[in-house]
């Protein structure tokens, strides 16, 4: 639905709707969801997010994912970078392993599995300056 009748190209169904990838990520109420396995009645009133809006507010987690090439092919990219904001929205000084904890279930064909965790840190460093 969000694809296809609001136009928010940001989240995939990589997996066909089997909630096994986490391309379909957005952040409902503060939380990640998988959007495929999330029914449109329980969205009635929530606050959904997605890459679309995390990029258009300046968030920092877009220019560290670029300055950590963090991505190739970017199939996977708004997954991880609506679960990266979600992450630094509940923790603020997350470490290392709570970045490769929180991501942990989004799949990325290309591998950059390596470059999230110094992308997510960066945007917290980023994030306290502000």
């Amino acid at each position: 639905m969000i694809r296809d009748e609001i136009g928010l190209t940001s989240p995939k169904d990589w997996c066909g709707g089997l909630g096994a990838c986490g391309s379909c990520t957005v952040i409902m109420n503060g939380r990640p969801v998988l959007s495929c396995l999330t029914l449109a009645c329980e969205c009635d009133g929530a606050d959904i997010e997605t890459a679309e809006g995390i990029a258009k507010s300046g968030h920092p987690i877009i220019q560290a994912y670029i300055d950590n090439n963090a991505f190739q092919c970017g199939y996977c990219t708004p997954g991880f970078v609506c679960t990266s904001k979600a992450l630094l929205d509940r923790n603020s000084d997350p470490t290392e392993a709570d970045a490769r904890d929180a991501l942990g279930g989004n799949l990325c064909r290309c591998a950059t599995y390596q470059q999230h965790p110094p992308a997510v840190l960066q945007a917290a460093r980023e994030l306290k300056k502000t």
